[in-house]
């Protein structure tokens, strides 16, 4: 896995940190390659949340069709695990029922990052309470 060069404070020098040995390939692939960023237009539902112990803020947006979710989008500011969560729960939800979507269990959206550190499932919860708020916006 490739490491990742900060540039943002050239008089410091650069810091490189070699994410392989903290994170599983599935979860460097959702930071590296996230699937479902962005906005749905004419939503059908966006909630937004911000993790007041970490500052990690996430927002959904969904559009919902004959009872699935038809689309669902993401933007995310925060930590490396808080991107691949929500990059991840998109996938595990896009084409779902509404009940499935509620039922989404955070130990199935860690597996689907292939594990967090304990300091990060945070993350996983910080996705869940989201699409909980996203969803709770959807009349049935």
């Amino acid at each position: 896995m490739e490491d990742v060069v900060d540039d943002r404070h050239p008089a410091r020098g650069r810091a490189i940190y070699n994410l392989s040995g903290m994170y599983s390939a599935q979860l460097l692939d959702h930071f590296q390659n996230p699937r479902n960023a962005g906005d749905v237009a004419d939503a059908d539902a966006i909630a937004e949340i911000e993790n007041p112990a970490c500052g990690d803020v996430l927002r959904l947006s969904l559009k919902m069709n004959s009872g699935r979710i038809a689309e669902i989008r993401f933007k995310a500011k925060g930590c490396v695990s808080s991107m691949a969560c929500a990059s991840a729960l998109t996938e595990l939800v896009s084409g779902q029922t509404l009940e499935d979507g509620r039922s989404l269990r955070r130990e199935t959206l860690i597996a689907a990052v292939g594990g967090l550190p304990q300091a990060s499932t945070h993350a996983a919860q910080l996705a869940l309470d989201t699409l909980a708020a996203a969803l709770r916006q959807v009349k049935p």
